[in-house]
């Protein structure tokens, strides 16, 4: 029995391919009908290649999971074995509720039948009633903003469209559980949005996602968990943050080391990255001191503190939309800097980048050498936020190349209001009213004389 807390349970999942190779010769057709007619069969080589090699991974329900590894690594197998199109070789998988996935372009769609047609085909294959789909039908075409194509051979759509139509259809068939593998970076920019915005609605209604991806900053900001899936084996499993932190470390070193990505099932020892063992870069001598994923960089310029403050200069947690905010970045220097800038970026609770800069981008100039110790100050005239909790990053960098000091999502601050208007931030305002008389003449309202 599956934990009812769980939405996916994975039990020593082992995945097996057989591979035949087959020696072949130049033959003419005259000697391949006389090995014919003599019974006689080429002698082949028979293989097993494990693409997923005792995978273990619980995905409580309402979670959203990413799913990270370079190609080749069984993550999209591992998805096939969730969803049932593939039966493990040995272990087990178990799933609560019903499931809906995105994964091959196209799959699932019958190319001579219209996209009225395959959506209907599609829903009932997910497990809805005839009935359930024709009420849902026009929500989904307008979703996909297909318009007449709707009712075209799907064969004649561009992969766009057919991603517009798969992603309407799985979102919209009410699934427990949504499986998603990559297929979102066929949209464009405007489509990606409204999809981003679909899932982050099925978040808040408790669904459970999981998607795989190779956009590791998706993954930071957008999931509350991830796994690691390297040579067909989970290598780590844990905050996104963590798990993306060790992965950028480890492809960095094999880069660095010159390995020959070869994929994980056709080499003896998976094509396993290498080990982080000996990734010990230089660490912070003073700051706070927090888990890797949370800090890092070479610290030639290390953050020693970072202040919020409000007008009278005193430290806040929590200010009005309407307040003045001022950011105080404590640093100092191991060695003589002189190409070197500082930079915040807010993000709301969804990951959402609110508000970032730099003193480069705003050619603010800071003394060249850097001092040994000092502080970089940004003031806010008034923070203009919505109500809501905001974390804040901070960093020490050059203008090109790695971070001297980055802390990611070190520092908050909650904002509220007494106004209750929306959004992400409440510019300075005011309202007026004018009678038409008082208008100037270059403003009067236009009126239109029928013909």
């Amino acid at each position: 029995m599956t934990d009812n807390a769980d939405a996916i349970v994975i039990r020593d999942a082992v995945k097996s391919f057989r591979k035949s190779t087959i020696r072949r010769e130049y033959t003419t057709f005259k000697s391949e009908l006389v090995r014919l007619i003599r019974g006689q069969r080429q002698q082949g080589e028979l293989r097993l290649i494990e693409a997923l090699r005792g995978i273990n991974l619980r995905i409580p329900k309402g979670r959203t999971v990413g799913i990270l590894g370079r190609n080749g690594s069984g993550k999209s197998t591992l998805l096939k074995l969730i969803t049932g199109i593939y039966s493990p070789t040995s272990g087990s998988i178990q799933v609560n509720g019903r499931i809906s996935a995105l994964l091959d372009l196209g799959a699932g769609f019958h190319p001579d039948f219209s996209g009225r047609e395959n959506i209907l085909i599609n829903g009932i294959i997910l497990g809805m009633s005839r009935a359930e789909v024709q009420a849902r039908m026009e929500d989904i075409i307008a979703f996909s903003e297909l318009g007449d194509f709707i009712d075209e051979p799907v064969r004649t759509y561009s992969s766009g469209m057919y991603m517009r139509l798969a992603f309407s259809v799985a979102t919209h068939v009410d699934p427990d559980i949504l499986i998603i593998d990559e297929i979102l970076a066929v949209g464009d920019e405007h489509f990606g949005k409204k999809s981003l915005a679909k899932m982050t609605e099925f978040k808040q209604r408790g669904k459970t996602i999981v998607l795989v991806t190779h956009d590791l900053n998706t993954v930071e900001r957008w999931c509350d968990m991830a796994a690691w899936i390297d040579a067909g084996r989970i290598r780590r499993v844990g905050t996104p943050a963590e798990v993306a932190h060790e992965y950028r470390q480890a492809v960095a070193l094999a880069q660095e080391q010159s390995m020959v990505m070869r994929p994980p099932a056709l080499s003896a020892d998976g094509g396993a990255l290498p080990s982080l063992a000996v990734q010990e870069g230089p660490r912070p001598l003073t700051g706070p001191q927090v888990p890797p994923q949370k800090r890092w960089g070479s610290f030639e310029v290390e953050i020693s503190g970072v202040h919020l403050l409000n007008a009278q200069g005193a430290a806040v947690t929590s200010l009005d939309t309407e307040d003045p905010l001022e950011i105080s970045i404590d640093f100092s220097t191991r060695q003589v800097v002189k190409d070197v800038g500082f930079g915040i970026a807010l993000f709301d609770q969804q990951g959402t980048k609110v508000y970032g800069t730099n003193t480069f981008v705003e050619a603010v100039a800071l003394p060249s050498p850097l001092p040994a110790a000092g502080s970089v100050r940004l003031s806010f005239q008034r923070i203009g936020l919505m109500p809501g909790v905001y974390s804040l990053d901070v960093c020490a960098h050059p203008a090109e190349g790695r971070e001297y000091d980055y802390h990611r999502g070190l520092y908050q601050i909650t904002v509220s209001s007494s106004q209750q208007d929306s959004g992400l931030v409440r510019p300075p305002h005011t309202w007026s009213v004018h009678s038409a008389e008082s208008l100037p003449l270059n403003v009067l309202p236009m009126r239109v004389q029928a013909s």
